[in-house]
């Protein structure tokens, strides 16, 4: 369900109590970037179908193709979008990103 996958990460983007939440069991997991989809199944979907907004790796992963085509043909990028969950973090193979990671 795509259109849950949005509601969930608008919720998570104006929800500070909701993000300490998610940031707080991402802690919890090694700095490994690779297992990304472990993270999202583990922590993110759990919080998300507690809330009545469950999805999947797949339906995420259709939700971030589409919100990174729409970054790509916005005539502006926007520098303090959130990075997507999956295609901003690990999927590269750039070890720039873990640092910049580290940074925030």
């Amino acid at each position: 369900m795509i259109e849950n996958v949005e509601k969930f990460f608008s919720l998570l983007d104006s929800d500070p109590e909701l993000k300490k939440r998610v940031d707080e069991a991402e802690a919890n997991y090694p700095g490994c970037l690779e297992i990304r989809d472990a993270v999202a199944k583990d922590v993110l979907i759990p919080i998300a179908e507690e809330m009545g907004l469950g999805f999947d790796v797949a339906d995420l992963r259709k939700y971030e193709t589409r919100v990174k085509m729409q970054r790509f043909n916005a005539p502006e990028c926007d520098e303090d979008a959130m990075p997507l969950w999956l295609l901003d973090r690990g999927w590269e193979d750039d070890p720039d990103i873990f640092e910049r990671d580290k940074q925030k």
